[in-house]
């Protein structure tokens, strides 16, 4: 039996660290959006205290089945009404510190999953 290995075409995390990630080899140190489909911009919150209701607005806006939430250095979980317009069109979101969100997002993206990354970079 010969074994090939799967090539995903969605854009993946090729590093990170304490402020930064990289997309494609491309650094960036600035809170960002990276999606499976090719998204990849910045998100206007620096600090985990920085979210509001919109910010989950807009995530429910994009063309995602699940939103994987990196919320910085360590886990936290957004308000749980933040979350009805994500709800309201079906969209899962997972929330889990930054580094465990860049490999689930690799993870997904690389199964075909609609995936975006929502990466907090304190």
């Amino acid at each position: 039996m010969k074994f090939h290995a799967d090539k995903s075409e969605a854009q993946s995390i090729t590093g990170y660290g304490p402020g930064w990630v990289a997309v494609d080899r491309e650094k960036f140190e600035h809170s960002l959006l990276v999606g499976a489909k090719g998204l990849r911009q910045a998100w206007d919150c620096i600090r985990f205290e920085d979210l509001t209701p919109e910010h989950f607005e807009a995530l429910s806006q994009l063309d995602a089945e699940v939103i994987i939430l990196g919320s910085g250095q360590r886990n936290r979980f957004p308000p749980a009404a933040w979350l009805r317009p994500l709800m309201a069109r079906r969209i899962g979101l997972e929330s889990m510190d930054t580094q465990a969100a860049c490999r689930t997002y690799n993870i997904l993206a690389s199964e075909g999953r609609n995936v975006v990354a929502a990466l907090l970079l304190e």
